[in-house]
């Protein structure tokens, strides 16, 4: 989902991730939502697959070519397609330890944030509260957004959208 602030007025719509190869397919998906965008406008991406991962673009008119990013778990671009087509050139890979795993997780490996946390400071959500967010144990991608946007103020917004 693409969320764009244009003054105090949030507005959201849903990305077709059939039409995604790259991040540059990504953006210029975003061209006609972001047309007429002013400086301070700001467009907020979130793409999650399967509950499992959660990636954020923000977008400016200034940064529509090289977005700000950042993802939950920088493991995903080596195992998800999606993960690896928007992400695979803009992030590294971080390597996974062989003990990589926590019992209260259920052996889930601890997740490895990667990219700019500090994307939605300004929005509310600061970098170490972002990363904490993720963190949480049992949160999936639709909480953590759910909690971004109602920080930053477009809950409304993206709950309309979703039909809720």
């Amino acid at each position: 989902v693409a969320l764009r602030r244009s003054g105090s007025t949030w507005r959201a719509q849903d990305i077709d991730r059939d039409e995604i190869e790259s991040l540059a397919d990504l953006t210029d998906q975003l061209d006609d939502f972001d047309s007429g965008a002013t400086d301070d406008d700001v467009s907020l991406v979130f793409i999650e697959e399967d509950d499992e991962w959660l990636g954020l673009l923000r977008i400016s008119v200034e940064t529509i070519r090289d977005p700000r990013i950042f993802l939950s778990d920088s493991r995903v671009i080596a195992t998800s397609a999606l993960a690896e087509q928007i992400f695979g050139d803009a992030l590294p890979i971080l390597p996974v330890e062989e003990d990589d795993s926590d019992e209260e997780t259920n052996g889930r490996p601890d997740a490895h944030p990667v990219g700019d946390s500090e994307l939605l400071s300004d929005l509310g959500t600061p970098g170490d509260v972002l990363v904490e967010i993720i963190a949480n144990a049992g949160a999936l991608p639709s909480d953590v957004v759910a909690t971004i946007c109602e920080r930053a103020g477009c809950l409304d917004v993206l709950d309309e959208l979703r039909g809720g």
